[in-house]
């Protein structure tokens, strides 16, 4: 498993970067580095963020 940041907003940025410039879906950029969608979810959940599929970011 590839590592990610562990602090959740240093997270969001991650993950809302990877799926803008690489990754045209949640469930892609999951498989692709190893990590448990929801788990991920639940984490960006903790502040206050939730997976819009249709824009493809945490918002």
């Amino acid at each position: 498993m590839n590592h990610i940041p562990t602090d959740p907003f240093i997270l969001l940025s991650f993950i809302n970067t990877k799926l803008r410039d690489e990754f045209p879906s949640l469930n892609e950029l999951c498989a692709a580095i190893g990590v448990d969608e929801s788990r991920l979810c639940e984490q960006l959940r903790s502040i206050g963020m939730e997976y819009d599929k249709e824009q493809n970011r945490f918002w």
